[in-house]
């Protein structure tokens, strides 16, 4: 069975059904989702719903991501600030205006059973945001930064490529997996809207939430498939930009 990783979605649902019906999966496939499924788009409800119906067709691995645990927040205890809401939380707020209790409690249950983190058989990591331990993510002293550290984007992102894997300069934590895929950091940040490998870190987050796509890469050959450019799928809304 075919494995596929997907990268931030960001309420950006008709986007998602979009990559989703590019992409040639079947019955039986692997499908990791690295988190922030919502907050900028308005139909962060919608995704709930989908990827909750989605785990009955397809094996899903749902990563936590910074906004859903933000969201988590909101949804449970009305907790809400003025960062999130200028990051995208206004539009989620808007959307769950008239979403039932029942739908609520549905999607308190799916945020609160994220996982941190997916580590496959190959030494293959999942994580949303990055991690900081040099023993890697299960020695993480504080595991939120699974979901809010850039950090190891950053390194991988300048670190100079005559470094050989061997040397003893080169970054302990990226010897720890054979390959570490996440989003949480924007690639339209760089002027980037397809997936960037450094050293051994694949960047999925293609900048759906802004005027990128969303992005599902096969984790074999990879492959990968995207949505048409958000904003073109909302032509009345802003997302995040």
């Amino acid at each position: 069975m075919a494995i596929y990783v997907i990268g931030d979605i960001h309420g950006a649902y008709r986007g998602l059904l979009q990559v989703i019906g590019l992409t040639p999966l079947e019955s039986g496939d692997t499908i990791i989702f690295l988190g922030d499924y919502v907050d900028g788009w308005s139909e962060s409800p919608q995704v709930l719903d989908f990827l909750i119906e989605l785990n009955k067709q397809y094996n899903c691995v749902y990563i936590k991501g910074n906004h859903d645990e933000l969201l988590l927040d909101w949804l449970k205890y009305q907790k809400e600030n003025l960062l999130w809401y200028n990051s995208g939380g206004k539009s989620t707020i808007e959307a769950y205006q008239n979403v039932s209790a029942e739908i609520r409690d549905k999607h308190i249950h799916f945020l609160s059973n994220l996982k941190d983190y997916y580590l496959d058989n190959k030494k293959r990591l999942f994580v949303h945001a990055g991690f900081t331990s040099l023993k890697g993510v299960e020695y993480e002293y504080y595991p939120r930064l699974l979901y809010w550290d850039r950090t190891l984007w950053e390194m991988a992102l300048c670190l100079d490529s005559n470094i050989n894997f061997e040397s003893t300069y080169f970054p302990k934590r990226l010897k720890i997996y054979e390959e570490i895929f996440i989003g949480h950091t924007p690639l339209t940040d760089i002027g980037v809207t397809t997936p960037l490998k450094k050293a051994n870190v694949w960047n999925l987050d293609t900048g759906a939430a802004f005027n990128g796509r969303i992005t599902i890469l096969n984790i074999e050959n990879k492959e990968f498939w995207q949505s048409d450019p958000i904003y073109n799928l909302y032509l009345n809304e802003k997302g995040r930009n």
